[in-house]
């Protein structure tokens, strides 16, 4: 184990694993298990690219034996392909899942805010994670345990996947649910997404409180 700590700390963040091919399976969680962490988590977010509404990200720790058929990057499923996936992981796995609101974002920036959502959201599990697999080339700080970040993870790593299939719905789902509150922007098509539709509806109406006003085009400098 003092072994492996050492590695990771001098390696680049793909070093502790093998190069897999670039889709999700269960063996990077096998390869941790087998270094002596015992529940590995995976950390993914959605929504860093609208120009309304919270990014949300999520940590899954997967039962090996209850792997739900199908896991792949969020981006890769159809949405209704997506929300069969979410009920499978949520009766099959530990997941909690957190959001940075657009305040948040615009007080720090929207790389800052998705990690400390993802931060929360490993903290919000009912067990104690001991390691994490994190999408991406970043690691939040004060995660509680080792981890090690991977890009493209949620292409390569099940659990990350899976964290990328439960944030994403739940974001929807969100922004779905603000439509309703603010009719005027179609949040319930784009998401809050830069379409034509949603740009023209801020042109018309102004933004409203779920805008992120240090985004272009709100951004007035």
């Amino acid at each position: 184990m003092c072994e492996l700590r050492r590695n990771m700390a001098r390696t680049p963040p793909d070093s502790l694993f093998p190069d897999y091919p670039a889709m999700p399976d269960y063996r990077f969680e096998q390869h941790a298990v087998q270094s002596g962490f015992r529940l590995v988590a995976g950390l993914d977010e959605a929504g860093r690219g609208p120009l309304a509404g919270p990014v949300v990200a999520a940590a899954v720790v997967l039962d090996p034996g209850r792997i739900p058929d199908g896991l792949d990057d969020s981006k890769a499923l159809k949405a209704a392909r997506r929300e069969v996936l979410f009920d499978a992981i949520l009766s099959t796995s530990l997941v909690a899942f957190a959001c940075a609101s657009a305040r948040e974002i615009e007080a720090t920036d929207i790389r800052a805010a998705s990690l400390a959502a993802m931060r929360r959201a490993l903290s919000a599990l009912p067990v104690k994670a001991d390691f994490a697999l994190v999408d991406g080339r970043d690691i939040p700080n004060g995660l509680g345990c080792m981890a090690r970040a991977l890009v493209k993870g949620d292409a390569r790593s099940l659990s990350i996947a899976a964290a990328s299939i439960v944030a994403k719905v739940t974001r929807d789902r969100m922004m779905t649910r603000a439509a309703s509150v603010y009719p005027h922007y179609g949040f319930e098509s784009h998401m809050g997404y830069g379409a034509q539709r949603h740009l023209e509806a801020i042109s018309e109406h102004g933004p409203c409180p779920l805008h992120r006003m240090t985004f272009r085009p709100l951004r007035k400098d």
